[in-house]
């Protein structure tokens, strides 16, 4: 009989260690883990940028911003997961695909703002509404504006810029010309970003009744000449810090070649209209920005 039930204490136990592994998963996704530690990562940037000092600050920045990105990605989540269940990108999330409830994510959502919040109040007064209007700004206005106008991409340019701007912050305790033109530079990338995703997934983005492209013609030349001059006028944007004696040649040099790369691709898309240019400029959206922000510290 003994010989019988250790099989089967051991099968139970593998079994209870993937639930819980599959349960951890669906955390990772209901908050967009991926997505929260690129936020934070710019963040850290411009932390170091101003001087910000290795302390319990910089955890708290850390902690808190991860948690306040998390909190919004999962409000973001319920309040869309009808519409994701509709789409091939998101319909195996766990509200969208019916393996969480809303109750369950909600409290989720509420532990994780109210965390991290605090932790970004206990840097100073000033970082802590930054967090705060973030999450405030991405749940309650562009998520509900994305199924209504393509002007949810301009909208939605705001929370998306105040990470940079919550390094700032958070290291010099004010709202200062670094912490304006790091808000700056962040706001304008992310509308070349946003819509060269939203090119490669304009059909999908269809089926749950969104238009976020810039041209009611969708994937045509008045929304790709959008990207264009977006992503020329990054260049400039990016060079401020220089401008401003903030940096030193370096950002003069590598914000020159690194803005005219992301430039260029922008335009082969302009000429090709195709799925492929826009994978290349999302891809290098993704190289361009951390580039930036970090040789910002190291010139």
């Amino acid at each position: 009989m003994s010989a019988k039930i250790i099989p089967l204490l051991a099968e139970d136990t593998v079994i209870e260690k993937v639930g819980i592994g599959a349960k951890l998963k669906d955390y990772a996704i209901l908050t967009k883990m991926r997505l929260a530690v690129l936020v934070v990562v710019s963040a850290i940037a411009t932390y170091i940028l101003a001087g910000g000092a290795m302390g319990i600050d910089f955890l708290y920045l850390i902690l808190g911003g991860f948690l306040i990105t998390g909190s919004s990605n999962t409000f973001n989540q319920i309040i869309e997961r009808d519409i994701d269940a509709k789409m091939d990108r998101t319909k195996h999330r766990p509200l969208a695909a019916g393996r969480m409830g809303v109750a369950e994510a909600a409290v989720v959502g509420s532990v994780f703002g109210i965390l991290g919040a605090l932790l970004l109040f206990n840097i100073n007064f000033l970082s802590g509404v930054l967090g705060v209007l973030a999450l405030v700004m991405y749940v309650f206005l562009y998520t509900p504006l994305k199924r209504i106008s393509s002007w949810a991409v301009f909208v939605g340019a705001f929370p998306g810029a105040i990470p940079p701007m919550l390094g700032v912050v958070a290291a010099t305790n004010e709202f200062g010309l670094l912490a304006g033109l790091m808000f700056l530079v962040q706001f304008v990338w992310q509308f070349p970003h946003f819509w060269a995703i939203a090119w490669i997934k304009d059909d999908d983005y269809r089926k749950g009744g969104f238009s976020l492209l810039p041209s009611k013609s969708r994937k045509s030349k008045a929304s790709a000449l959008q990207i264009v001059f977006y992503s020329l006028l990054l260049i400039p944007a990016s060079l401020l810090p220089w401008a401003f004696n903030i940096c030193n040649d370096l950002t003069l040099i590598v914000g020159t070649v690194a803005g005219m790369w992301f430039f260029l691709l922008s335009y082969k898309l302009y000429l090709n209209l195709d799925d492929k240019s826009a994978k290349r400029l999302m891809f290098a959206s993704f190289i361009y920005l951390p580039i930036i922000q970090f040789i910002y510290v190291f010139s």
